[in-house]
C-alpha cells in the first residue's frame, strides 16, 4: 500500500497541483518553523518534506538524502548514487565512529530499491563489499594487532550506548538476512549465523524499551537515531516477532515526543542533549520527525529519522499521536513518566554482572565504573581490546591500577569511593515531569542524582517558544558548542555537577551544590552556575526585586537566584547568559500566562512581593500559584506541608495514558482516537492511522 502512496505523492509533487503542460515540480530549499500544525493532512506534510530533496540542491550526499532522492524523484542523485554516498562507504570501510548510522542508510537503499533499476552494478559491488567487511560487534576482530597496517586494527567506534546498540544489532541482523550464505570476515561466520547471534540482542533491547522506556530519556538527538534503526527492522526484517515488537516500540518513542513537546519543540528534560539542540528547538534532531507526525517544527534535508519514516512501507503512524501532539488548547496537561532501570534491580530484568553478554546492556546505561559493573567492564576492555578504543583512552592510562585492584579485590571499593565522579555518564532510573499549557511548557527530571557528576543530562527546561527557552547548568569546561575539543560535559552541554530539581506544575526549584572534590574523570574547577535566557528571543525582559521576568507572547517567566547575578556582557552569550558565582546556589523558575495570571505587570507584582526565605540550600517560597513550597538539599518537597511525590512514577501517567511501570499493556486515547499495545500477546490495534485518512 505504501509504495503506491509514495508513487502517488511523487506524481503530486511533480505536477505542482496544476493541470497544464507547463507545470513545474515543487522544490523547497528551506522549510519554515511552524508553531501550529502546518496541515492536518499527513500527505500534505509529506509532500513538503519531499520538496526538500530535489535536483537543484547542492551536495546531495549520504545514504538518507540519497534514499529520499531515489524514492521521491525516481532517479539517481546528480553524479550518480555511488558518488553521492562514497563518503559514507569510506566511513563504513574505515570503521569511523557513527559508521553504523551510514550502514543503516545503506541497508535501506539495498533493501528498498532492489529491483527498481536504480542500483547499478558498480554501486551494488561496492555496497556488498562494505556490508560484508564491516565490524558489527566489539568481539569481532577483538584480537587484531593494534599495529596492523591492513585495516584490521581495533577501531574507535562507539557500539554500546542505547542508540548504537540497536543500530549495530539491526544492521548486523539485516546484513546477515540479505547475505545468509556469505562469509563476514570480521566475525568469520556466515550471514545466517549472524542472524542467530543478533536476534536475542534485538529482542532484549526491544523488551526493555517497551517496559522501561529509554535510558537516553526523551533525547532530542538520539531518539531520531533509534527511530531509523527501528524502522529498518519494521520494513525489512523477516522475523514476525521482531517486526511486531519494533512497531510497538516505535509507537512509544513517537508518543514520548508527542507528550513532551511544546508547539513543535521537544523542550523537555533529556537524558542526552547538546547545546545547539536545547537552545533552539528548530535545531534539534527530532524536529523533522515531529513535523511529519504533527505539522509542527521544520523539515531538514536528509534527516535520517524523518527519511526512514517517510519511506517506511511497514509502519503506519497512529492517528492518536497527532491528536496528542496537537492538543494545545487543553488548559493544562501533566505528564509523569518513569524511564530506565536501577542496577540494584538487575536480576529483575534478567541481567547478570558476571555475564559478558550482559555487559553491553549495562553499557546502554553507560554504567562503566559503577561498583557493581566495573569488574565486568574491565573484563570487556580486555576481551574486546577496548584499551585501544579512543573512547576509553582515559581508562588505558589507569590500566595497571584497574587490573591490580581487580587482582586484590579492591576494584569495587575503589569504584564506590569515586562513585560521584566516575559514574557521571550513567543514566539509571529517572522520574520525569512535564507540565504543558497552551502558552508554555516546564519539564524536569525529579530529584535525579543530586551532587553526582553529570555528562549530557539536561535536568530541566522552561519553553515559551522554539528559541525562547530557559535552563540552568553548572558549566564543566569553558568549551562551547562548535569549538575545538567539544567534549562533554562542557560550558553548555550537560552539567558538571548535577543539581537537585523538584517541580510542581508551573514551578521548579533547582538547587546546585557543586562537588569540587578531585576526580579521576573530571575535577570541577568552575565554581559558578549560570542560566540561559536569551533577551532578544523574548518580547520583554524586566528585572524587579531580585527577579528576572520575561514575556513571550502571552507566556510569562520568572527566574530568581539566591546569590547575586550578572548578565554576560561580551562574546557569543552576551545578553543571554546569567552568571552566579558560588559553589552553592538555589534557582526558582515560575511560569504563568495571560489567561490565568492577567497582565504581565500583575504577574510580576505578585511574584516580586511573594515571601521567599532561604538559608543555604533550604528554600521556602510562597508561590502565588502553588502555595508555600519548601525544598532543600535533603528531605522531601513540601507543598503547604504536604509531601509531593518525586519518585516511583508509572510508565505513563497523563490524560491520554495511565500505565504502570513495566506494564505489558499500554493504551493511548485522545479526541476519539486510540491505540492499544500488548507486549505479551504482540497485538497492536488502533482507531486509525495517518496514512488512511
Amino acid at each position: 500500500m505504501r509504495k503506491g502512496l509514495i508513487f502517488f505523492i511523487l506524481c503530486l509533487a511533480a505536477i505542482s497541483g496544476c493541470a497544464d503542460d507547463e507545470a513545474k515540480p515543487v522544490y523547497l530549499d528551506e522549510d519554515v518553523y511552524d508553531a501550529t500544525p502546518s496541515s492536518p493532512n499527513y500527505e500534505t506534510r509529506l509532500r513538503t518534506f519531499i520538496a526538500l530533496h530535489h535536483p537543484g540542491r547542492e551536495n546531495v550526499r549520504g545514504p538518507y538524502a540519497s534514499a529520499a532522492y531515489l524514492a521521491f524523484r525516481g532517479t539517481e542523485p546528480p553524479g550518480g548514487l555511488l558518488a553521492a554516498i562514497q563518503g559514507s562507504l569510506d566511513e563504513i570501510n574505515e570503521r569511523i565512529d557513527t559508521a553504523d548510522f551510514d550502514m543503516n542508510g545503506l541497508l535501506r537503499i539495498l533493501y528498498q530499491f532492489e529491483g527498481s533499476g536504480l542500483l547499478d552494478a558498480d554501486f551494488l559491488e561496492a555496497a556488498e563489499a562494505s556490508v560484508l567487511g564491516f565490524k558489527y560487534w566489539p568481539d569481532e576482530l577483538a584480537d587484531a594487532d593494534p599495529t596492523a597496517a591492513d585495516g584490521q586494527a581495533p577501531d574507535s567506534m562507539c557500539s554500546w550506548t542505547e542508540n548504537h546498540f540497536i543500530l549495530f544489532s539491526a544492521n548486523a541482523y539485516l546484513a546477515g538476512q540479505r547475505y545468509p550464505d556469505a562469509v563476514f570476515p570480521a566475525a568469520d561466520h556466515r550471514g545466517a549465523e549472524k542472524m542467530a547471534i543478533f536476534r536475542p540482542r534485538i529482542l532484549r533491547w526491544l523488551d526493555l524499551r517497551f517496559r522501561t522506556g529509554f535510558s537516553e530519556w526523551l533525547s532530542n538527538v538520539y531518539y531520531e537515531e533509534d527511530l531509523a534503526a527501528l524502522l529498518n527492522l519494521v520494513d525489512f526484517c523477516e522475523d514476525e516477532e521482531i517486526v511486531k515488537r519494533a512497531v510497538m516500540v516505535t509507537d512509544l518513542l513517537l508518543a514520548d515526543i508527542a507528550l513532551n513537546q511544546f508547539r513543535g519543540t521537544f523542550g523537555s528534560s533529556h537524558g542526552r542533549s547538546y547545546e545547539r539542540h536545547k537552545k533552539d528547538g528548530a535545531n534539534d534532531s527530532t524536529g523533522s520527525v515531529l513535523k511529519l507526525i504533527s505539522g509542527m517544527n521544520r523539515f531538514k534535508f536528509g534527516n535520517m529519522g524523518a527519511v526512514c519514516l517517510a519511506l517506511s512501507d511497514g509502519y503506519e503512524i497512529p492517528s492518536v499521536l497527532f491528536e496528542i501532539a496537537t492538543d494545545m488548547d487543553r488548559p493544562e496537561t501533566i505528564n509523569r513518566q518513569r524511564m530506565g532501570i536501577l542496577l540494584e534491580e538487575a536480576d529483575r530484568w534478567g541481567l547478570d554482572f558476571d555475564r559478558l553478554e550482559d555487559g553491553m546492556t549495562f553499557l546502554t546505561l553507560e554504567a562503566y565504573t559503577h561498583e557493581k559493573t566495573i569488574a565486568l567492564f574491565v573484563r570487556m576492555l580486555n576481551e574486546y581490546n577496548w584499551w585501544e578504543n579512543s573512547f576509553f583512552g582515559p581508562f588505558k592510562d589507569y590500566r595497571d591500577l584497574l587490573e591490580s585492584a581487580g587482582d586484590v579485590g579492591l576494584l569495587e571499593p575503589l569504584a564506590a569511593l569515586l562513585d560521584k565522579d566516575l559514574t557521571r555518564n550513567m543514566r539509571p532510573e529517572v522520574d520525569l515531569y512535564t507540565y504543558r499549557t497552551p502558552d508554555f511548557m516546564l519539564s524536569s527530571a525529579q530529584d535525579y542524582r543530586k551532587g553526582y557528576g553529570g555528562d549530557q543530562q539536561h535536568p530541566w527546561q522552561a519553553t515559551l517558544g522554539h528559541d525562547a527557552v530557559c535552563f540552568t547548568t553548572h558549566p564543566a569546561k569553558w568549551v562551547r558548542d562548535g569549538e575545538e575539543n567539544d567534549d562533554s560535559p562542557n560550558y553548555w552541554t550537560g552539567t558538571g555537577s548535577l543539581p537537585r530539581v523538584a517541580q510542581v506544575e508551573n514551578v521548579a526549584i533547582i538547587l546546585h551544590n557543586i562537588n569540587t572534590l578531585p576526580g579521576l574523570y573530571l575535577t570541577h574547577e568552575l565554581v559558578f552556575t549560570h542560566a540561559w535566557l536569551p533577551r532578544n528571543k523574548f518580547d520583554e525582559v524586566v528585572e524587579e526585586n531580585g527577579w528576572i521576568f520575561a514575556r513571550k507572547g502571552d507566556a510569562y517567566l520568572a527566574l530568581w537566584s539566591q546569590n547575586p547575578y550578572v548578565w554576560q556582557d561580551e562574546g557569543p552569550d552576551m545578553d543571554a547568559e546569567i552568571i552566579v558565582d558560588g559553589r552553592k546556589n538555589a534557582w526558582i523558575c515560575e511560569l504563568g500566562r495571560r489567561a490565568v495570571d492577567g497582565e504581565f505587570a500583575d504577574f510580576r507584582a505578585r511574584i516580586a512581593s511573594a515571601r521567599l526565605d532561604n538559608l543555604g540550600l533550604n528554600v521556602w517560597y510562597d508561590s502565588p500559584s502553588q502555595g508555600t513550597l519548601h525544598f532543600s538539599w535533603k528531605g522531601p518537597l513540601k507543598q503547604d506541608s504536604r509531601t509531593v511525590d518525586l519518585h516511583d512514577y508509572g510508565r505513563y501517567d497523563n490524560p491520554y495514558c495511565q500505565a504502570d511501570f513495566a506494564s505489558d499493556t499500554i493504551r493511548f486515547e485522545a479526541n476519539g482516537a486510540w491505540l492499544d499495545l500488548d507486549d505479551e500477546t504482540l497485538t497492536r490495534e488502533a482507531s486509525g492511522f495517518m496514512d488512511r485518512e
